[in-house]
């Protein structure tokens, strides 16, 4: 069978409010149930593979998160761990079975317009992703380690240091690629499927490979 092209779907999709009713359900929710309440009718929502359990994982995270925008389309099995912490924008897709790990002080930021894919995971402490970035299904962020310090103490019992890690709009990272405590993905640049990302990748590069390295720029004619 022989390759073709096909339009793209998500990333020029225009976004639609979300219905007055829904809009108004989130607010009275925020508005009278304490977040233990909230996070209770999330897990109850969570599997629920029906338009009813798309609508009620919308309906609580928008009454729980900082900021959540229209048109979100969150999957079944989404985990999201303090939600508190979450600002989401206009149309992002999370894909089924998707983690994200946020913390209690942390900071979780989803530009407008990015998918994500299935089976992803986030260890969104301190994390932001850009406006239509494509997340590959099965790819991951470290946003921490521990130090292994001093060396006499069991490395689980170290210190845990929070290291942000930062998309920029329009970056697209590969299948299963994972990104280190503390990079930088410029603005425009690839991430092949299965790189292991250690160091910041400039604006529109691509890079590739285990430790993830420099193949050349989206503006090169290849070769």
């Amino acid at each position: 069978m022989t390759e073709r092209v096909v339009k793209a779907v998500h990333g020029i999709q225009a976004v639609q409010p979300d219905p007055a009713d829904e809009l108004k359900e989130s607010a009275d929710l925020r508005a009278t149930e304490s977040k233990e309440q909230l996070l209770a009718r999330y897990s109850a929502a969570c599997y629920e593979d029906s338009a009813s359990g798309a609508r009620a994982r919308r309906v609580v995270l928008r009454a729980i998160c900082k900021s959540f925008g229209n048109g979100v389309k969150v999957g079944v099995g989404v985990l999201v761990l303090h939600p508190h912490t979450f600002e989401i924008g206009d149309a992002v897709f999370i894909g089924n079975q998707t983690f994200l790990q946020g913390r209690h002080d942390g900071r979780c930021v989803i530009g407008a317009h990015t998918w994500i894919g299935p089976q992803s995971y986030f260890d969104c402490r301190d994390m932001e992703l850009g406006e239509y970035v494509g997340w590959g299904p099965g790819a991951k962020v470290l946003g921490s380690e521990h130090t292994g310090e001093p060396a006499d103490v069991r490395i689980i019992q170290t210190d845990l240091v929070i290291k942000p890690v930062r998309v920029g709009d329009g970056a697209d990272i590969g299948v299963n690629a994972v990104l280190m405590p503390g990079v930088t993905i410029g603005p425009g640049a690839i991430v092949g499927a299965g790189a292991v990302v250690t160091q910041d990748v400039a604006p529109s590069a691509i890079v590739a490979g285990v430790p993830a390295k420099f193949l050349r720029s989206r503006s090169d004619t290849p070769a």
